[in-house]
C-alpha cells in the first residue's frame, strides 16, 4: 500500500459502469463486458490530491493520457472511485480490436478440435 502525501485521499480503479461505457467501441464477436475493463482495474496504491476547493480531480490517466479513468464517488472504506472511460481513452479502440483478435484465434482453435 502506497504511503500517502499530506492532503492525499486513497483511491481504486474499477471497471467501467454504465455512464462510462454506453456506446462504447465494441467489435464484432467480443461480449460487450470486455468494454468495461480497464488495463489497471484494482489498483489500490494510489493518492489523489483535492483541488484547492476539496474537489478530487474529475479524471485520472495513464500512459501519456492514452488511459482515462473518471471519478465516480467514494466506496464504504472512503476511498475515492475512478473508474475505466472507454469512450474518453485514446487507446480504446485499438485494444479491443486486439482483443478481438484474441477472440477470432480462440474460436478458430475451438472449430479446429471440434472438426478432428
Amino acid at each position: 500500500m502506497a504511503t500517502l502525501l499530506r492532503g492525499e485521499v486513497r483511491a481504486i480503479l474499477q471497471p467501467a459502469g454504465t455512464g462510462q461505457y454506453k456506446g462504447a467501441y465494441c467489435p464484432q464477436g467480443v461480449p460487450f463486458a470486455e468494454v468495461r475493463r480497464g488495463p489497471f482495474d484494482g489498483k489500490t496504491d494510489i493518492g489523489v490530491r483535492p483541488d484547492a476547493d476539496g474537489a478530487l480531480p474529475r479524471h485520472m490517466t495513464f500512459g501519456d493520457g492514452r488511459v482515462v479513468y473518471e471519478y465516480d464517488g467514494r466506496d464504504k472504506q472512503g476511498r475515492a472511485v475512478y473508474r475505466y472511460a472507454p469512450n474518453l481513452s485514446p487507446s480504446h479502440q485499438s485494444v479491443m480490436d486486439g482483443v478481438a483478435e484474441v477472440y477470432a484465434e480462440h474460436a478458430l482453435n475451438q472449430a479446429k478440435e471440434q472438426g478432428r
